[in-house]
């Protein structure tokens, strides 16, 4: 009788087990399931907006307009024979006043 309950015992222990660890499995899936529903209820952190200076906008967009209204007189001596030492210079800065003006209002 005891070798037929010790059987039974060590026979039925796997199932044991395996019940076990599906209900484990099952605790953990609901757990992760109520993660998830508790993550879609909650609204994205919001994104901070970055300020704008104004009077630094304004400044570069006057610096800008005064550079790009110098560059056809340098391009007139030019055609003289003459090329301005800070032409190459002026249009880089046009350029770069262009790309910060242009990230600072797309923000």
């Amino acid at each position: 009788m005891k070798l037929t309950l010790l059987a039974l015992f060590f026979c039925t222990l796997p199932l044991a087990i395996c019940a076990h660890a599906q209900t484990v499995s099952r605790g953990i899936d609901q757990a992760q399931q109520a993660e998830a529903q508790s993550e879609r209820n909650v609204p994205p952190p919001p994104v901070p907006r970055r300020t704008i200076d104004l009077a630094k906008l304004r400044h570069d967009a006057d610096e800008l307009a005064t550079l790009a209204q110098s560059v056809p007189q340098d391009i007139n001596q030019t055609t003289k024979g003459v090329l301005p030492k800070d032409l190459s210079e002026k249009l880089k800065r046009i350029q770069k006043l262009a790309k910060q003006l242009q990230s600072q209002l797309s923000q």
